[in-house]
């Protein structure tokens, strides 16, 4: 079982997390100040920045692969975006027309690139790639980095490395005249794509700029992209990048296996669905996605289009993206922030007076404040007035909670700690066969659903996921006595901890191997004090969570830095510190937050 990435946590600002490793998907914001100033765009902190959260910060590799297709179709006023199907890229589209205010609906186009692979014979890694443009005013990039973030569908960093190679060897081989060739085709309003035509009716087949080559003779990458991939086959860490598609069933089945396992571990209850619900889960339930908020993009996605559109209910504090999803894109959505027993009652009252609503969603666990949703009562509710619940299990996750057979459609991060690494990114969506809904969601999945998840990454996420059962139960360990460490001592206001907070819901979807989970948070009892302890503490520091090794970030001032009055309502303090537990050794973990606490000086 792997212990951590790294023998002592970075300190440069902007750094990846893990350090020295190529598609981190974190970044080292060590200070309280750092995290501020890279919300308040200063430069110090935001032009230092070699990596960050896929979702929010656009890799340098997917930066200069979207370089090249600018120079190749963009005006001197536009950007563009790539991304990994013709779908996802009208998406965009149609998100952009709705949220860009523009005078002139022709100035958003598409374009298809088809990266032809020269000779198959030659590379460890084969397959030509198509990549899907769209271009967009200037002004319009903060729309479209939205869509980025919201629907977690952009092309990955491995397929913008991947093209580039491709692109490189191609130069290489056929000179930049021949690099031309390259097959593009664009798309026009009528929904088909014809030769030389962009969707406004201009022809853009050109040569490409000057500058064109130059980018592709810079691109660097080739030997070392080969022999990363050799070194993992031949060292047996990874299956061979042929097996893309076999570790993508291995990992739906892991995921189907790892559900019948916990949730049969404890006798059934007998309000709860028979086991014959658990053992009906196989492989072709589960779908697999390029991150967990697409999942959670789709799953809302495969609601509009099985059932009438209608809003749906938020049911508490749940990550930034999910609400965001929810708004816009749809009719809305009833956002109940506290998920308290009152807010199911005020649930209630609004299904009683005729509303109808589209889904429910919610966590199990919330992140950031670890509450657990009554989830039964919530099904009552479900079976009642007919709505499908959607589950987040990424903070309970597979091996400490059974929330599935509670709901028609369960999600889940493979980010985390299914993977652990820091390295990849994916996600999951599980549908229960024993719910009602299930043969409509089946068939609309089965006629919608795109395999966006790119087969380097799949390769990843099954070598890192082979001990994940394993890892959760070490960090389990761990994170039960930091946080008893915290909730004894007194300078610290809350502690925010399945164990302690909505324990009574918790326990009662806990399997009898699992544990408390990896993450909590904590409040202390100033700005000031709240600062001292984060500054101090010598672990990682940076976005994400589930990692292997123990990471901390201000959590409201990442996820909430412009809305932080109106997080505080709900319980989210400014000053919330949110930590991941890793698989540190125990008892260098409480020394050092013992010693992060001892640095609080009021």
């Amino acid at each position: 079982m792997p212990t951590t990435s790294f023998s002592s946590p970075p300190t440069d600002v902007g750094c990846p997390i893990p350090p020295n490793t190529p598609h981190a998907i974190s970044v080292a914001l060590p200070t309280w100040q750092d995290a501020v100033d890279y919300e308040e765009g200063r430069e110090r902190v935001v032009n230092r920045m070699l990596s960050g959260y896929p979702r929010f910060f656009i890799s340098k590799k997917i930066q200069q692969l979207m370089s090249i297709y600018e120079q190749k179709f963009a005006k001197p006023s536009e950007s563009c975006f790539l991304f990994p199907s013709r779908k996802t890229a009208e998406c965009c589209r149609d998100y952009l027309r709705r949220y860009y205010e523009s005078s002139n609906p022709t100035c958003l186009r598409l374009a298809e690139i088809t990266i032809v692979t020269p000779d198959q014979s030659k590379s460890l890694i084969q397959g030509n790639i198509t990549l899907h443009v769209v271009l967009f005013p200037k002004e319009a990039l903060s729309v479209a980095k939205s869509f980025w973030q919201h629907t977690g569908d952009g092309i990955s960093s491995r397929l913008a490395e991947r093209s580039l190679n491709l692109l490189q060897t191609q130069f290489n081989e056929q000179n930049t005249k021949n690099f031309n060739k390259v097959s593009t085709r664009r798309v026009s309003f009528c929904k088909r794509y014809s030769n030389g035509q962009i969707s406004n009716g201009l022809n853009l087949t050109y040569e490409p700029k000057e500058t064109l080559s130059k980018d592709i003779a810079s691109i660097d990458n080739s030997i070392f992209v080969e022999q990363n991939f050799y070194v993992e086959e031949r060292y047996g860490r990874n299956l061979p990048i042929s097996f893309a598609e076999k570790a993508k069933i291995e990992l739906r089945r892991r995921i189907a296996n790892s559900l019948k396992i916990e949730n049969l571990s404890r006798p059934t209850e007998s309000f709860i669905l028979t086991e014959q619900v658990i053992k009906n889960v196989t492989e072709d339930d589960v779908f697999l996605f390029p991150t967990g908020m697409s999942s959670i993009f789709h799953a809302h996605q495969f609601l509009l289009t099985a059932f009438p559109p209608r809003k749906s209910i938020c049911f508490g504090f749940t990550y930034v993206d999910t609400l965001k999803i929810l708004q816009k894109f749809g009719p809305g959505c009833y956002f109940y922030g506290n998920g308290l027993s009152s807010d199911i009652d005020e649930i209630e009252c609004l299904l009683e007076s005729g509303e109808k609503i589209l889904a429910l969603f919610c966590e199990f666990p919330s992140n950031p404040l670890l509450k657990s949703p009554d989830l039964k009562r919530l099904r009552i509710l479900a079976d009642k007035y007919d709505f499908p619940i959607v589950v987040d299990e990424t903070i309970g996750n597979f091996v400490n909670v059974k929330v599935f057979e509670w709901a028609d459609i369960t999600v889940s991060s493979l980010t985390k700690i299914f993977s652990g690494d820091s390295n990849v990114m994916g996600g999951g969506l599980i549908l229960n066969p024993q719910r009602r809904y299930y043969e409509e969601l089946k068939k609309v999945i089965n006629n919608e659903y795109e395999d966006l998840l790119w087969g380097e990454d799949a390769i990843f996420l099954e070598r890192n996921s082979r001990t994940f059962r394993e890892r959760i139960m070490k960090i389990n360990e761990n994170t039960e006595e930091i946080c008893k460490l915290l909730k004894n001592s007194p300078k610290v206001k809350n502690v925010y901890y399945p164990k302690y907070v909505t324990p009574e819901i918790y326990l009662q979807y806990k399997t009898v191997k699992g544990g408390f989970g990896g993450l909590f948070s904590i409040t202390l009892y100033s700005d000031l004090a709240a600062q001292q302890f984060f500054d101090s503490l010598v672990i990682a520091k940076g976005p994400s969570l589930g990692t292997n090794f123990t990471l901390a970030c201000p959590y409201t001032i990442l996820a909430h830095y412009q809305e932080l009055d109106w997080a505080s309502r709900y319980g989210v303090e400014p000053g919330l510190i949110r930590v991941s537990v890793g698989l540190e050794d125990k008892n260098v973990l409480l020394k050092m937050f013992q010693q992060s606490l001892d640095a609080i000086t009021e």
